[in-house]
């Protein structure tokens, strides 16, 4: 049998017996707490849990689940390669039962599918059963029920259920889902593949080989029996519906079957997974590649290979399997990365490259195997055919931008253990040269840090690399390393915050009920006044009230605007955000109308704001059903901003978008917001919604119990806590700004819709016949730009046909500008020079510090920077300067060698601005301010004056 007929088989096998046929869930697990989907239980237990309801009837289904195992609590990475079968991924065909059948069915089908259907012979098969150590504390009883049902079985087959039957304990045969839940017996099959034929002494000795790590005797199949809740007080009570969860290696079965040339011949048999077709099409397509051959060779225990044979099939075996893992996940859009399981990804990527480097691969090789391996599983996971280009695409990229570094950072290895401490003896160049390579030795932290920082080698691949070499790595050298190198870049980071958004224990728990209230009757509020770190901040309050039809806030969606309405007065909400205790805080500057509130009072929101944002936000959730439709469904989204003037959108996709697909993404976007469909939510609890694939959602995202789902005329449906508008009419017509890179496989789009789309042009008109007027009038040239057009695409497309004069016109603005601003400065430094040694020959003393007040009246504010720096050059003293321009003041203070701390010219900026209407401040040596009150200049001078008496 091929695999694909096994693989089918089984699947055919339980339909047969009533069982609904599922596809593979993603190996983007629904768990927040794994990495990737490791069980083919996985897309099960909120059936088991009894969070939704079981949606197959009768409740039973199969399956064969895609599954990795390559970071976490379960990593087998290290492994691969060096035997016949560890892998990163791997299927596990599986069949379930949800508070249906139970022991009888699972056991009885189970041995009708291995024993009548695969024709496995009876006298090597051995199950096993639980049987509690009481010593050790082990749970619930002997499993009986389970050990009766075998026992008729192998009777029935001729066989001693004495010999046939092995009992285990907690560890081999009780399967807990956690501390506490779910639980129950479990019960294997194992298979006896040892080569001689059957007499009843080697049946009694194949017994003993169960559970003990013998790889002539292997475990195919675990029955699981979900029949008790563990408390937290350690009880064991039984469930009220009993489960079967059950999990067979679809590639450890391929390999007996196929290693034993259908049980015909155990005495030349080969137990490999990988000497099987799962593997097959990938090993020729790499000899193919490569010239050379995959013999089947394994090395030693704790070698990486001592023969060149040996290092080529090691090789062989990690790029095969390597393939398969970054394939599928692609696939289902996991892209590689630097965090989390992205970076598992890139890891594996890297482990495989390098190890191409061992089948003298110098160029590109890894992403050509894509396409052997889409015929052979395509079939099997049909996202690997529809995203095939995009697998290929991204490793190709992964691979292209790694490989760059590879063979530095190799030669900077091979360099490092020239020099190695070992056995206290350092070892010369010349030792190594000659063959004497280190053993034991230790690579220093440093180097495996450099190797990771500079040429990207993840830490473990330094660590195979030193295995090979008989040496280890300074792994805590390394992580503290790391931990220093975070440690800076935090640092370096330079955060705002934002004072208005700490707890406040008095604030009120807020209902928000702005999804269809935009105004709201209030009658109780507290605020709290919130003071800016330095005496130039503005001073807010934080109001909270309940209920608010204020949106805070939150994933991208900015807070709402808006006032509180009472006895004739307004205070206005300049923000919205999150705050403690379920709170909102409401942010105001009007403190004076604060503290005059009074009841009843209405919260209005700002509606024609709320309107923009609702329309970026509909527009926002509709592009990205777009990108997935033009770009694939690899694209998910990486982080966002809705607001009233634009929306920004930021997803994962590898290059950049040509002029066809941005294209084809507005005209998608525009022709759905001309169905006008309605746009509808509803709140959901979490547990029925999970599972939905039609339903885009983030698994790393952390959800409440209950969720908002909107949908956009059925066609996009998404998870999401915003505010949207109710028909998509109401998006208007959408445009796109921009497309960028923002970050490795990281692109941003901003865009615009609706009346956003006017006001941006409007706006972006004005701005240019203001900044172009001066050479307009000068040269005579008409550009025709027109504002306030009823139809939004004709103000775009004019605005977009007029851009090459405008940058044209823009350009020579420019450069007379230049010119300008040059002539204007060299004029006003001729001022300063001339009269500055008249200010210093007026200059009085004040308790021993010379002294030069001068109101300067109307003057260019960029005067006194060069008027303080002529002063600079010869006077030792205090200088204060003051001057005005269209009303408005500017203040200098400068403070050179004068012997007294008294003056501070920071100081003195501090005390004289509020003299002139303003405020200011600096260094001790030299200070700005300025003011609105001209008429209070000498007032503010005669101040500065007293500072120093």
């Amino acid at each position: 049998m091929t695999s694909a007929e096994i693989r089918q088989s089984y699947l055919d096998f339980f339909k047969s017996k009533g069982h609904s046929i599922v596809p593979s869930s993603s190996l983007l697990p629904e768990s927040p707490g794994l990495l990737f989907t490791n069980a083919g239980m996985n897309q099960f237990v909120p059936i088991f849990l009894n969070e939704i309801p079981c949606p197959y009837k009768p409740a039973r289904a199969a399956d064969t689940q895609k599954c990795i195992r390559a970071g976490g609590k379960h990593n087998d990475l290290e492994d691969v390669g060096l035997d016949t079968y560890h892998h990163t991924l791997f299927e596990m065909l599986g069949n379930w039962s949800f508070g249906d059948y139970f022991k009888k069915e699972a056991i009885d089908w189970a041995w009708e599918l291995v024993i009548d259907t695969w024709k496995f012979p009876a006298n090597r098969v051995y199950a096993t059963v639980y049987n509690p150590d009481k010593t050790k504390g082990d749970p619930a009883d002997f499993d009986q029920e389970a050990y009766d049902m075998w026992a008729k079985l192998f009777i029935k087959a001729g066989l001693d259920p004495k010999i046939h039957i092995v009992n285990g304990n907690k560890k081999d045969n009780f399967w807990m889902m956690g501390e506490t839940g779910p639980c129950g017996p479990c019960s294997e099959i194992h298979i006896d593949l040892t080569p001689e034929d059957r007499t009843p002494e080697l049946e009694k000795r194949g017994a003993g080989m169960v559970n003990s790590s013998d790889a002539r005797c292997i475990e195919i199949w675990n029955l699981v029996f979900i029949q008790f809740n563990a408390g937290a007080d350690g009880s064991f009570k039984p469930l009220p519906a009993k489960h079967v969860d059950t999990g067979m290696g679809f590639e450890r079965v391929c390999s007996i079957i196929q290693g034993t040339k259908h049980f015909t011949d155990f005495k030349n048999a080969k137990i490999s997974n990988y000497d099987t077709d799962v593997f097959s099409p990938i090993f020729r397509e790499l000899e193919k590649l490569s010239g050379k051959k995959y013999t089947s060779t394994l090395p030693k225990a704790g070698s990486s290979g001592d023969t060149e044979q040996e290092k080529i099939d090691v090789a062989m075996r990690v790029i095969a399997d390597h393939i398969r893992t970054l394939s599928l996940s692609i696939a289902d859009g996991i892209l590689p990365g630097n965090e989390g399981r992205n970076y598992v990804l890139r890891r594996i990527l890297r482990r495989a490259v390098r190890y191409g480097r061992q089948l003298d691969f110098n160029e590109l090789f890894f992403y050509k195997l894509v396409d052997v391996l889409a015929q052979s599983l395509g079939p099997v996971f049909p996202e690997l055919i529809k995203n095939k280009a995009t697998v290929e695409k991204v490793i190709r990229a992964e691979e292209e931008s790694f490989s760059k570094t590879l063979d530095n950072g190799i030669s900077l290895f091979n360099e490092s253990i020239k020099t190695i401490h070992s056995n206290d003896t350092m070892l010369t160049a010349l030792e190594v040269s000659e063959g004497s390579e280190p053993k034991g030795g230790i690579i220093a932290g440093q180097i495996a840090f450099k190797l990771y920082d500079t040429y990207g080698f993840p830490l473990d691949l330094t660590e195979l690399m030193a295995r090979e070499r008989g040496l280890s790595v300074d792994v805590e050298g390394f992580n503290r390393l790391m931990t220093e190198q975070k440690e800076r870049s935090k640092a370096a980071q330079k955060k705002e915050i934002i004072e208005v958004t700490e707890n406040d224990a008095d604030a009120l728990p807020t209902t928000f009920v702005g999804f269809d209230r935009k105004e709201v009757n209030i009658e109780l509020a507290t605020y709290k006044i919130v003071f800016g770190k330095t005496e130039e901040d503005t001073v807010k309050a934080r109001l909270s009230f309940t209920p608010s039809p204020f949106y805070a806030e939150m994933g991208g969606q900015v807070g709402d605007t808006g006032w509180l309405e009472f006895d004739g007065k307004r205070v206005h909400i300049l923000n919205t955000l999150k705050a403690g205790h379920g709170s909102i805080a409401h942010i105001t500057e009007d403190i004076v109308e604060l503290e005059e509130l009074s009841f009843p009072a209405k919260a209005v929101v700002d509606l024609e704001r709320r309107a923009l944002i609702e329309a970026h936000h509909s527009a926002t959730h509709i592009m990205h059903w777009a990108l997935r439709e033009v770009l694939g469904s690899t694209v998910g989204q990486k982080g966002s901003y809705v607001g009233p003037d634009r929306l920004r959108f930021d997803f994962s996709h590898l290059e950049a978008m040509k002029q066809e697909e941005l294209r084809k993404v507005e005209e998608l976007v525009n022709e759905r917001v001309s169905e006008a469909s309605k746009v509808q939510w509803a709140e959901r609890p979490y547990a029925e919604v999970k599972n939905d694939s039609s339903i885009i959602q983030f698994f790393g995202d952390k959800y409440g119990d209950v969720v908002r789902v909107v949908d956009i005329g059925g066609f996009s449906k998404e998870l999401c806590g915003g505010t949207h508008v109710r028909n998509t009419k109401d998006v208007g017509v959408f445009r796109i700004l921009s497309e960028g890179a923002i970050a490795a496989g990281v692109r941003r789009i901003e865009a615009i819709c609706g009346p956003s789309i006017n006001l941006y042009l409007e706006t972006a008109f004005l701005k240019q016949e203001e900044e172009l007027l001066p050479l307009l009038q000068k040269s005579g040239k008409k550009l025709g730009l027109k504002t306030g057009d009823s139809d939004p695409a004709v103000s775009w497309s004019h605005y977009l046909s007029n851009q090459s004069a405008v940058s044209t016109l823009k350009s020579e603005i420019l450069e007379e500008d230049k010119a300008a601003s040059k002539n204007k400065s060299a004029e006003l430094q001729k001022q300063a020079t001339a009269q500055a040694p008249a200010w210093i020959a007026k200059a009085t003393e004040v308790n021993g510090t010379k002294l030069i007040l001068e109101n300067l009246g109307e003057i260019d504010p960029a005067f006194l920077q060069l008027a303080a720096g002529e002063l600079k050059k010869s006077f030792k003293g205090v200088a204060v300067l003051a001057g005005s321009n269209d009303g408005k003041v500017s203040l200098l203070a400068m403070v050179t060698s004068t012997g007294t701390s008294k003056a501070n010219a920071g100081q003195i900026i501090k005390e004289i601005g509020p003299i002139v209407g303003g405020k200011g401040g600096g260094k001790p040596d030299l200070a700005q301010g300025g003011g609105t009150d001209p008429t209070k200049i000498d007032e503010a001078l005669a101040k500065a004056k007293s500072l120093l008496e």
